[in-house]
């Protein structure tokens, strides 16, 4: 995982927030939903399946626990799940917090609208809490 290249369209629209055992953390420029990518820091990985079994179970346990988190943080109704990798090839894992009043509740938060980047001031507070509790969580 040394030599690990982040797609330019992943770097273009995100900022890092840092790396849990697997995967890079990114948060979407997209200031209307808490949106974070979770990208395995393999090279050439494109769908879920090319992972190894023991990364694969990895991905689910950082997605499901970062997202349980925000959930909370953001006190979210549904918490959205998924690949799609249809522009971006690189595999990579959207976790997105929904809220019945936010943007585009209940259609998907993909290919709907366009985003509203960040503050600066609230993109510093964002990640700043999204930090905390990435560097807390615990994977065994």
């Amino acid at each position: 995982m040394n030599d690990f290249n982040l797609d330019q369209r992943l770097d273009a629209d995100t900022f890092p927030l840092g790396d849990l055992p697997l995967c890079r953390v990114l948060l979407m420029n997209d200031a209307r939903y808490p949106w974070v990518i979770l990208v395995p820091r393999q090279n050439h990985i494109s769908e879920v399946a090319e992972l190894s079994e023991a990364d694969q179970a990895q991905l689910w346990r950082e997605a499901t626990q970062l997202g349980s988190v925000m959930k909370t943080l953001f006190e979210g109704d549904k918490l959205n799940i998924a690949t799609l990798g249809n522009v971006v090839k690189q595999l990579h894992v959207h976790v997105v917090v929904r809220k019945h009043e936010d943007a585009t509740w209940p259609a998907p938060v993909w290919g709907n609208g366009s985003a509203e980047p960040y503050a600066l001031e609230l993109l510093a507070s964002l990640r700043d809490q999204l930090i905390a509790h990435i560097d807390r969580l615990a994977f065994d």
